[in-house]
């Protein structure tokens, strides 16, 4: 029983650092090193450097531009597209160092699904993103950047507290994702059909193949532009 429960942990950790990290990587670098560095996270040796002074310090000063730069319409978009290069192989790493002392299979499968889990995370988080900012308001970008700090930190307390509700949720949101994503690149492709319309001053028709609902009209672009 307790070998299974301390397979349930490694797998919750994995998974759950995997996802925090296409969310958020630097609140998830920060609360690890922190947690290992004052002993209340038990961190496996391969994690250990997560700990060290300078990771603390620069995951800590890369968290406070990601709070800013996340909350300015149009600039979370490019911060997330730019992160897409760093979140999915951090995360991927994060996952495999969570295994601890394993056969290199296990290493490497965890990371593969590590990548996989911080990729569904990330493009969910930067999808929904794109879409929020067809919004002018602010308000929906502040609250939805609070959210997902928020459940980024929830899901590594929850690996380390609860694994079981959190290999749960992680299935959940999985089956969410793979029905929201192709309704989000729909919603995405539309968008940019519409301003490229409305940039090159021709008339907007929508493809045929294309359900989505409008997200965007020209009177909130031209709000948008002035």
């Amino acid at each position: 029983m307790d070998q299974y429960q301390s397979i349930l942990e490694i797998i919750a950790l994995s998974m759950g650092v995997a996802w925090a990290s296409g969310i958020n990587l630097y609140a998830v670098l920060l609360v690890l090193g922190l947690g290992g560095a004052s002993g209340n996270i038990a961190l496996p040796a391969e994690l250990a450097i997560l700990e060290n002074p300078l990771v603390i310090g620069a995951a800590g000063l890369m968290y406070m531009v990601e709070f800013g730069a996340d909350k300015i319409p149009g600039v979370d978009t490019v911060w997330d597209t730019l992160h897409t290069f760093i979140r999915l192989p951090a995360g991927a790493m994060l996952a495999a160092g969570a295994v601890g002392e394993a056969e290199p299979a296990m290493i490497l499968a965890a990371a593969i699904v590590g990548g996989s889990v911080a990729a569904t995370s990330h493009l969910v988080k930067s999808g929904s993103r794109m879409v929020i900012n067809t919004s002018p308001e602010p308000v929906s970008n502040w609250t939805a950047s609070i959210a997902e700090d928020i459940s980024a930190v929830g899901a590594i307390w929850l690996a380390l507290n609860h694994p079981l509700l959190l290999l749960a949720l992680l299935a959940v949101f999985i089956g969410l994702a793979i029905w929201l994503l192709p309704k989000l690149w729909r919603l995405i492709k539309r968008l940019f059909l519409r301003i490229r319309s409305w940039l090159s001053g021709k008339s907007y028709s929508p493809p045929e193949d294309d359900e989505a609902p409008t997200v965007l009209d020209l009177d909130t672009l031209s709000k948008i532009k002035s």
